[in-house]
Parts: structure tokens; C-alpha cells; sequence
């Protein structure tokens, strides 16, 4: 699993909010915005970097 450690644009570290952002937005049924929002993320990049990441290792190394 690759997670977005900063955002490439701003450079703040956007990693620590990763898994719960996931498994809330992603995995779960909450609107990613209020996820956002209740995680403190307000920039528009550091929030374009959580909700535009996909995970593709397993895509490119099928193989474990």
C-alpha cells in the first residue's frame, strides 16, 4: 500500500490522515468532504492529494 506522505503542492504532511480518510470516505458511506472537514484538512490541494490517491500496487505487482 502506497499512502501520500506530503502533498506536492504545499508540501504539508498529509500521511497522518490517510488511514482514517480511507476507511471512512473510502471503504465507508460518508461524504468525503465532511471527512475532510472533521480531519482538519482545509487547504484545496492537501484535499485534492487525500481524495484523488489510488492505491494501485496492487494493480502493478499482482504478484505477492
Amino acid at each position: 500500500m502506497m499512502v501520500p506522505v506530503r502533498c506536492f503542492s504545499c508540501g504539508t504532511v498529509v500521511g497522518e490522515h490517510w488511514e482514517e480518510f480511507d476507511e471512512r470516505a473510502n471503504e465507508g458511506d460518508e461524504d468525503p468532504q465532511k471527512v475532510l472537514d472533521e480531519l482538519g484538512v482545509d487547504r484545496y490541494c492537501c484535499r485534492r492529494m487525500l481524495v484523488s490517491h489510488t492505491d494501485l500496487v496492487d494493480v502493478v505487482s499482482p504478484y505477492q
